[in-house]
């Protein structure tokens, strides 16, 4: 009985999951994992139309991938519309990698935000998908577990965002720990320990 219970526990918060699916190309560890370091993070188009609000997309997701997935995402931007070329070839420069783009839906509503993405890692040589992730949810704009960072980005980016930080840094943190993680060279350890983040 109590593992039946376990079981039934352990289902019900996995249907509340905020990610809902990720994949990692199959040969990945052979392939791509030494390959695929340098970033840049893109989110297109802009989450609740507002440039501020894919700036801060960008950032947050920068910062987490170089904090906590060993990456070196080395610039992040938000455009408008839609994108005509999801292969992002033009914005393969500078001995960039890959690409980490960001498709967000956003609203507002009442005291929090509703939002959903879908996250693409893309090689630069090819623009083949590496990785992927779906993640949505709902939550409120005041959380006092999230008041510092809030309190930062508010800071770089303007009021505007103030709203939107704490349930974005949510749904990105989810999904962006459901990226591989690549091997980097001695090198690479110190070029990354140069961007500062």
């Amino acid at each position: 009985m109590n593992r039946l219970v376990l079981v039934l526990g352990l289902a019900l918060l996995a249907g509340c999951s905020t990610v809902k699916q990720s994949r990692t190309r199959p040969d990945y560890e052979t392939v791509d994992k030494a390959q695929v370091k340098r970033l840049v993070v893109v989110t297109q188009p802009l989450p609740d139309g507002k440039q501020e609000v894919g700036e801060l997309w960008s950032l947050i997701a920068r910062r987490y991938v170089n904090q906590n997935r060993d990456f070196i995402a080395k610039s992040n931007l938000a455009v408008t519309g839609t994108p005509e070329d999801t292969s992002f070839k033009g914005l393969c420069v500078e001995n960039l990698e890959g690409i980490l783009w960001l498709s967000p839906q956003v609203t507002r509503t009442g005291k929090g935000v509703e939002a959903a993405v879908k996250a693409q890692l893309l090689r630069c040589r090819d623009g083949q998908e590496v990785w992927a992730a779906e993640a949505a949810g709902s939550w409120p704009s005041e959380d006092d577990r999230y008041k510092e960072i809030t309190a930062q980005y508010t800071s770089e980016l303007g009021p505007e965002v103030t709203p939107y930080v704490a349930p974005t840094f949510r749904l990105l943190s989810a999904t962006l720990d459901t990226l591989p993680r690549p091997q980097l060279n001695d090198a690479e350890v110190e070029e990354k320990i140069e961007l500062g983040e």
